[in-house]
């Protein structure tokens, strides 16, 4: 079967990740913190490093349920900057939990993050046609607006670039190239 180049003969847990669930429509909220929390964490860094700590982030973020992250506190924070299974930066692990908080207050006023993401596409995935990686853009004018509303709402670790590839990982966006088996 025919990849994307960037999951091409590479490691199992890409491919996985490439073949079922990159640009793949999701509305779950747990995996859209999820998505946040991984894309934040890769800032800096190459997906491949995050997609190996998976696992210990999903034992060091409570499975990515969002209602506990956002109760962690000060013991629990130091906690994970001694946890080697993720990416021990300060600003990364205080993000995560900050998101954590706006998701749920988000929840408390009837809203769900999922569907204030998709809000901004009128709920319709946004497939770029991409014949070459070379077309793929970092980020856009889509990712842009979105991270300044996130910023307004309180989010950190939000930048276009961050966004964009996580409006990938939801699939809001489809940057599969065209000649992708698993478009």
């Amino acid at each position: 079967m025919k990849r994307c180049t960037w999951a091409e003969d590479s490691f199992k847990e890409m491919e996985d990740y490439h073949d079922h669930e990159w640009c793949k429509p999701s509305h779950d909220e747990r995996y859209f913190f999820e998505m946040l929390t991984l894309e934040l964490s890769q800032a800096g860094l190459s997906w491949s490093t995050i997609i190996k700590r998976r696992d210990g982030y999903k034992k060091a973020f409570a499975n990515f349920d969002y209602d506990k992250v956002a109760q962690f506190d000060e013991t629990k924070r130091d906690q994970l900057l001694q946890d080697s299974g993720i990416i021990r930066n300060k600003l990364k692990v205080n993000a995560t939990i900050n998101n954590a908080k706006i998701i749920v207050e988000m929840h408390q006023n009837g809203e769900r993050f999922s569907d204030y993401i998709w809000s901004f596409v009128d709920n319709k995935a946004i497939d770029h046609h991409l014949q070459d990686e070379s077309q793929m853009p970092a980020q856009d004018e889509l990712s842009q607006t979105i991270s300044k509303d996130l910023k307004k709402k309180g989010f950190r670790f939000v930048g276009p670039t961050i966004i964009y590839s996580f409006l990938q990982a939801v699939g809001v966006i489809n940057d599969h190239l065209d000649q992708c088996d698993f478009k």
